[in-house]
């Protein structure tokens, strides 16, 4: 049986090549404690979020996840109306690659959704005329109007939130620090 201050030992060793003073960390200080893991406080406001808004979207008829995905197709298709002349627009449409690096989703999750959104009439999918391995994605008549619908969205959930905008900001401002810290998450 291997002792319990061995464990401890092998594994400080494998995370800082060193082990800390035990009686340092008192236990409000537990680094295995649920309540001090920021992943968790991250993946509870993220949950939180989402079902936040799962009221206000079902009136849409559309997931968070198809919002996200519909929110970068209006961000590109007002980019092409003040770029493009109105009769180019449809063919601007959006790699799906760079739909994927947007949303940071791997093909495996955002195909399907977006075969889901196709079915629903929101986007349309095609082949590249140039490239045939190349998809890119484009938004419907009625994918174009939901925006006017979803335009309120942001507004009730944040008079619902009980934050301000100057609160929000700061979130927002230390949140996407946090994102370029971590490793693997933003480019």
């Amino acid at each position: 049986m291997v002792r319990t201050e061995t464990l401890q030992r092998a594994l400080y060793t494998l995370c800082e090549n060193e082990m800390p003073n035990q009686n340092l960390l008192s236990e409000s200080e537990n680094l295995l404690k649920l309540e001090n893991q920021l992943c968790f406080m991250l993946y509870s406001a993220s949950r939180k979020m989402t079902a936040a808004y799962r009221p206000l979207l079902s009136a849409l008829d559309i997931t968070y996840p198809q919002y996200l995905v519909l929110m970068v197709l209006w961000e590109h298709y007002n980019t092409g109306l003040t770029e493009l002349a109105s009769s180019q627009i449809n063919k601007a449409g959006i790699k799906v690659g760079m739909l994927s690096s947007a949303l940071q989703l791997d093909s495996g999750t955002l195909t399907p959704l977006l075969k889901r959104m196709e079915h629903q009439g929101l986007i349309i999918r095609k082949r590249d005329e140039l490239d045939e391995r190349v998809v890119r994605v484009y938004l419907t008549k009625s994918g174009v109007a939901l925006r006017a619908r979803a335009c309120k969205i942001p507004e009730k959930l944040m008079c619902e939130s009980g934050l301000t905008v100057t609160d929000l900001q700061g979130v927002h401002l230390e949140l996407s620090k946090v994102l370029k810290k971590i490793p693997g998450i933003m480019k």
